[in-house]
């Protein structure tokens, strides 16, 4: 009893600690996956590149100037492993239709094919772990996750 005086809070203290721990679990195993598909996509490549090409896949043509932003990289890091990535024949470069001094980068058909495979084998993953959840389970961590995320507004029961 001393001890809930003492620490009003104490339960909300080991949740969120809790949460953090399961947090830091998936940030870890997701990373180790992203590692692994990278090396999927090509073992030659640093993961790093396959940040770029993920990018391209999402959003299509881009800058290096865009590509850095999204990725958190420097622009020199992203003109290097653009380089790598040209040599390979997974991207291409192009003037930009609406800026002739500008360069947009974008996937070729090979290396849109190779990522998409790629992926295809990191999503089994987390398929198989949500495999035999009920829809409504499923419904459940979505709207959880959106709401921790900030994708959603949670109301407040008056």
């Amino acid at each position: 009893m001393e001890n809930k005086i003492q620490h009003p809070n104490s339960t909300r203290v080991q949740l969120e600690s809790d949460l953090g721990k399961q947090l830091n679990a998936l940030i870890s195993a997701s990373h180790a996956l992203n590692v692994r598909t990278a090396a999927l996509f090509d073992p030659a490549l640093q993961p790093a590149a396959f940040l770029i090409v993920r990018c391209l896949l999402s959003y299509g043509s881009a800058s290096a100037t865009f590509l850095a932003e999204s990725t958190a990289m420097d622009r020199s890091s992203v003109s290097r492993l653009v380089s790598q990535l040209k040599r390979l024949n997974y991207v291409k470069s192009e003037t930009h239709p609406e800026d002739r001094r500008g360069v947009l980068i974008s996937l070729t058909a090979f290396g849109r094919e190779k990522a998409l495979n790629a992926l295809k084998i990191k999503e089994n993953e987390f398929y198989q772990r949500i495999s035999t959840w009920e829809d409504s389970k499923l419904e459940a961590f979505i709207g959880m996750l959106k709401c921790f995320n900030g994708q959603t507004i949670v109301k407040e029961d008056a």
